[in-house]
């Protein structure tokens, strides 16, 4: 992901109390600008750069196999993994599990330099510095010689870190709602490991990475015909308190994580979310929380009380300290990130009850790619630059809108993968500078993902532009054309001047619903309104490489001239993340080794 030139400017000095307006500062005050960027150390202290890799001393490590690409489980086609049904379910095993972390969390390769060595991983991150950290809660499963308990993945030697032991009965009860072969997978974030290098923005690009883990979990989830949905009707503390955040004595005098999310996963052989191998006690199954046992509802939360009993249990293992001295301590990133902690629950539940149909409302032709999904989630990487030149057909460009639409009128579990991960409406819409795509006159345009919120979006904005549909889309689709004119430039000025925004067949900024969504919804969407920047800026990284070209996501922007473009009034959509697609120019000097050559063991 491109970088940025961190540099010193005073800090805004009023302190609001209300959590609203404290994350609002924050986020004001984090903005960069024409005459100076948000405040960071302003040079790069290498003697302290944070030690990519967390472990647990003293936690058994369980190695996972290292798998080839044509031993089972194999990966299905790249198309197979957007339509419902076409991927045959595996069962979670340690084969399968090794793979869904090959294709989330791991290493994808080794780049060489000189004397000089940096793994890539499955999952991108701003400069490459992986603040998120990935964990499982594991139950007793036939077949998988693990015990049930937390496991830590450790991506380096591709191996599960034992953290906790839990007892069969207990995490039976924390799973009873949920289909059988169900398991908890969760993120955490060390804010340090952005703050090194990025100084007060880094709790934006630590929540970015967090929205592109949660896709690269659900896409790594596809190829194997598992479901998944993001838990998020729990409060913070109880996922702190099941993911082992809070034990004090375990993260002593080093880099606290923070605790961000967790998911339920489950292995499925319909689109009706029915699972492989149900048990027999549908009738008791989620009477504790209240919530039906039916395959069609699925409960986006555990109960605190049966959290709390799991939790004391036998633990394993002291973090360990990633860096030697911390230099600057950004006060505003625990202040942001405590303001922003969720202290409500909410009883949400996932429902594929009134689905109409299976079919997207505008079917789009897929592209036939010969890769299959792992080919392309082992290529991915974020380009450093693009060659200004190559430009993609209309055909794929709507097709990447086409693949961005979380079809919000639909049942959760029944909206398209990614989507049927997030349990909400969209929140961000595409402001998008096009650049070189075939067939489109070049300018400024607009995707609203969410078509009911269009009249919303238009009073938000300059009355004068023009919002005309864009020919040879879909008749009803909400991509719209603004502004006519070379947008180049003007892309490269306001993405703090890097080349990369200019030079490529398209560049986007998104914009979220802000100041009115964070009122009505609380503090705690802040970082929600950045998770969903990543997991759609994932969908994107992905479909790039599918068509043979390449992304990378921008987090060095000047907000407040991006929002001036459109004329956006005060705070109602703010811009998030920017991103770009395009021909990448690749650096000759560097040499790509594989990610466990290192790493000799059976499978």
């Amino acid at each position: 992901m491109a970088t940025e030139i961190p540099l010193y400017h005073e800090p805004i000095e009023a302190v609001p109390t209300d959590p609203i307006d404290r994350v609002i500062r924050y986020h004001v005050q984090t903005k960069h600008h024409f005459n100076r960027y948000a405040r960071a150390l302003g040079y790069l202290d290498w003697a302290n750069q944070p030690d990519p890799f967390r472990r647990f001393e003293g936690a058994p490590l369980i190695a996972l196999p290292l798998l080839t690409p044509d031993e089972d489980p194999v990966s299905p086609v790249y198309n197979a993994i957007y339509q419902h049904g076409a991927v045959a379910c595996q069962p979670v095993t340690v084969r399968t599990l090794s793979r869904f972390f090959e294709f989330s969390l791991a290493l994808s390769a080794w780049k060489k330099a000189g004397e000089s060595e940096w793994p890539l991983r499955s999952n991108p991150s701003s400069g490459n510095l992986h603040p998120t950290e990935g964990y499982v809660v594991l139950p007793q499963i036939e077949g998988l010689d693990l015990k049930p308990g937390l496991y830590h993945y450790a991506p380096k030697e591709h191996g599960l870190e034992l953290r906790a032991e839990f007892s069969i009965e207990q995490i039976a009860r924390l799973l009873a709602p949920f289909p059988s072969g169900a398991f908890i997978f969760g993120l955490t974030s060390v804010h340090w490991r952005e703050a090194w290098k990025y100084g007060e923005r880094a709790f934006r690009y630590c929540n970015h990475d967090v929205g592109h883990a949660i896709g690269s979990a659900r896409f790594a989830a596809a190829t194997l015909g598992w479901n998944m949905a993001l838990l998020d009707g729990m409060e913070q503390n109880t996922i702190a308190l099941l993911l082992g955040t809070s034990r004090v004595d375990d993260f002593q005098d080093v880099e606290p994580e923070h605790p961000d999310c967790l998911a339920v996963i489950w292995p499925v052989d319909d689109v009706r979310g029915e699972a492989l191998g149900v048990r027999g006690d549908e009738k008791v199954r989620g009477k504790e929380l209240g919530v039906s046992g039916s395959r069609e509802e699925i409960p986006l939360f555990l109960d605190p009380n049966v959290v709390k009993d799991v939790a004391e249990c036998t633990w394993h293992g002291k973090a360990n300290r990633l860096s030697g001295e911390h230099g600057v301590h950004w006060d505003i990133i625990d202040k942001v990130a405590e303001a922003s902690w969720k202290v409500q629950s909410q009883q949400l539940i996932a429902s594929l009850q009134d689905s109409q149909t299976q079919e997207p409302p505008h079917p789009l032709p897929l592209t036939p790619h010969a890769l299959s999904a792992g080919q392309i989630i082992r290529q991915r990487r974020s380009a450093v630059s693009f060659d200004g030149k190559t430009s993609i057909s209309s055909a794929a460009f709507f097709h990447m809108m086409e693949l961005v639409m979380p079809r919000a009128d639909r049942p959760q579990l029944d909206r398209p993968m990614p989507w049927d991960v997030w349990p909400y409406d969209p929140a961000i819409h595409l402001l998008i500078f096009v650049h070189r795509v075939d067939g489109l006159t070049p300018g400024l345009y607009f995707l609203a993902r969410d078509p009911k919120k269009l009249a919303f979006i238009q009073q938000s904005m300059n009355p004068e532009l023009s919002w005309t549909p864009v020919p040879g889309c879909q008749e009803d689709f909400p991509l719209y054309w603004l502004l006519e004119g070379d947008a180049k430039k003007l892309a490269i000025q306001v993405s703090c001047h890097q080349d990369i925004a200019g030079d490529s067949a398209f560049s986007f900024g998104m914009l979220a619903e802000f100041e009115g969504h964070l009122r009505e919804g609380g503090a705690w969407w802040y970082p929600r309104l950045f998770w969903e920047s990543g997991l759609l800026g994932q969908v994107l990284y992905l479909e790039a490489e599918a068509v043979g070209i390449r992304a990378t996501g921008i987090g060095c922007f000047f907000d407040d001239p991006v929002h001036e473009i459109v004329a956006v009034k005060g705070l109602s959509f703010q811009s998030l993340y920017h991103f770009t697609i395009g021909g990448p120019v690749e650096d000759g000097r560097l040499m790509t080794l594989p990610p466990y050559g290192r790493l000799k063991r059976e499978g």
